[in-house]
């Protein structure tokens, strides 16, 4: 045998190490909010050395910028699964409200702007990719994504902050229905 460890077993190691730095980032911010969290901080509570930090990640943005960008893989093999509008909408709703402390923390009031403007591109991609398939104008279906998921976010942030009797359920109905009066101005 050379030494060299096997791709698989490599593979498992910084799937491993990410996901230790995932939790512990996301136990910090809700201990701490977001602002107050270093990467030693992070590094400490995953007993993972700086070195191996960075590595995997340039700064703690990174770190929680790679959760995003599996929520995005996710919702978005949901989308693409589905034959119904907005697919990813109810599931989306459903984390936030199972892990509402975190959602708040991050795209509420408290979190950092840089860390919201990211979640609503990836709710902006998953719009976008959902409108694909209607045969208007590129710059049309730009505006309509924006206008879509800017009211989708508005609308998630401000129940997770002022929390109502609405279930995920109920709230995505009442997306979905307002949603199909921007989609039908799209149709030809």
């Amino acid at each position: 045998m050379n030494g060299k460890l096997p791709d698989s077993v490599v593979d498992r190691r910084v799937r491993r190490t990410r996901r230790v730095l995932r939790d512990a980032l996301v136990a910090l911010i809700l201990e701490r909010g977001w602002d107050s969290v270093t990467v030693q901080d992070v590094c400490a509570r995953a007993d993972v050395g700086r070195s191996t930090f960075y590595v995997h990640f340039a700064d703690k943005e990174e770190l929680l910028l790679s959760g995003f960008d599996e929520l995005h893989a996710s919702l978005d093999s949901l989308r693409s699964q589905s034959r119904g509008k907005f697919a990813f909408v109810e599931p989306l709703l459903e984390h936030a409200h199972e892990n509402t402390r975190l959602f708040r923390a991050l795209v509420g009031k408290q979190g950092g702007r840089h860390i919201l403007r990211r979640f609503r591109d990836v709710v902006v991609r998953l719009v976008e990719a959902e409108l694909d398939g209607f045969d208007v104008a590129r710059e049309r279906r730009s505006a309509a994504a924006l206008f879509i998921s800017g009211g989708f976010v508005e609308l998630m942030v401000t129940w997770l902050e002022r929390p109502t009797t609405n279930d995920p359920k109920t709230l995505s109905r009442s997306f979905s229905a307002l949603a199909d009066g921007v989609l039908a101005t799209l149709e030809p």
